[in-house]
């Protein structure tokens, strides 16, 4: 790490100086990059964060946590589908309008897109170098986003109407007519990663799996957190593409579900965040980033059951480490391309 300048010893010497006990005992604390910017990220007070990622659940944990590691830093969380998140994005962008800080989404070529238009700041985290090799890979060689939340996506069933015995084994087995109205999905036009995970299938399946898929009339949501939500009601019996995470999560609190690692392969979707230029509180921005890609936010996430990125942190409980099972990731090229046609194939298929 790079030794502080003299100004930003004066700037950590300035937040210990002044602000109450908390935010005196707060800086301290923190390694030197991150009380540099805590200085000037406490002088803006706040940060808005539009996120597809995570639940709403974990996401407003990540904010509480952020804001009792930095005192006077207040995040606001807006959470939503991706590609809701990047239409409130687009609508800001076309009103001349600056709110969004950092925007994060489970579809890639939202922050592609972003910095093909000049709309992102390059910045790369210094605790970004922890992140595993793979994760570092996946982000912009650039800075101009990162990748601090990947989407295991799987199959899951509900352990009281589907005997392990019965269960689907791979993403083919959905195709069974034995699933016909028994199955949950989300919409590749609501959510980042089913779009993701629809651009794999046709790539290792064609289309016409999608039109098998369409005859056993699954019940289709937006995010691909709606089909965890309908196996817990007791509304359909297999959930189709779902977050790891959102699955364990269920399960922690007494809903009958069970996760099934297809062995045609679990999707992984690497999901980029990203600074927005014309933020309106860049340092504070900045800091989210350094505190994302560090081990305190995996350290708040994986207790709602999310992926841990980084080696010093441990994977959450019930989950399998990622380096003994068969995954399969869509490439960036993948994405941008194919997002946008399998919405409309999706559309024309399933009438929705």
């Amino acid at each position: 790490m790079r030794g502080m300048s003299r100004r930003g010893l004066l700037a950590s010497a300035a937040i210990i100086g002044s602000g109450g006990p908390a935010m005196r005992a707060a800086a301290q604390d923190l390694p030197a990059h991150e009380r540099e910017l805590y200085e000037a990220a406490r002088r803006e007070g706040e940060i808005t964060w539009y996120s597809g990622q995570q639940s709403a659940e974990t996401s407003e944990a990540v904010g509480r946590a952020f804001g009792e590691r930095y005192p006077g830093v207040h995040v606001n969380v807006v959470r939503s589908t991706s590609q809701v998140a990047f239409q409130r994005l687009s609508q800001d962008m076309r009103a001349g309008v600056a709110q969004c800080d950092v925007f994060s989404s489970t579809d890639y070529s939202h922050s592609t897109f972003l910095k093909q238009q000049g709309r992102l700041m390059p910045y790369t985290p210094r605790n970004a170098a922890g992140l595993l090799e793979f994760v570092r890979a996946a982000g912009d060689p650039d800075g101009h986003f990162h990748i601090f939340y990947i989407g295991v996506h799987l199959i899951s069933r509900h352990t009281g109407q589907v005997p392990e015995a019965e269960a689907p084994r791979s993403w083919q087995d959905l195709l069974d007519p034995k699933w016909r109205n028994k199955l949950a999905v989300g919409h590749p036009g609501f959510s980042g990663a089913i779009g993701a995970w629809a651009v794999l299938m046709r790539k290792l399946y064609g289309w016409d799996y999608f039109t098998k898929l369409e005859k056993n009339r699954p019940q289709i949501g937006r995010s691909s957190i709606d089909p965890v939500t309908m196996l817990s009601a007791g509304e359909r019996q297999v959930g189709v593409a779902v977050p790891s995470a959102t699955a364990l999560l269920a399960i922690s609190r007494g809903n009958p579900q069970s996760l099934i690692y297809p062995t045609d392969g679990t999707v992984v979707v690497p999901s980029p965040s990203c600074i927005q230029k014309n933020a309106p509180h860049p340092n504070a921005a900045k800091l989210f980033m350094e505190y994302a890609t560090g081990p305190e936010y995996f350290r708040v996430t994986r207790r709602y059951f999310s992926e841990s990125l980084r080696q010093d942190v441990p994977p959450p409980d019930g989950a399998k480490p990622l380096d003994s099972i068969k995954l399969i990731l869509p490439t960036p090229q993948d994405i941008e391309a194919g997002v946008p046609e399998v919405k409309e194939q999706w559309r024309d298929t399933f009438g929705i």
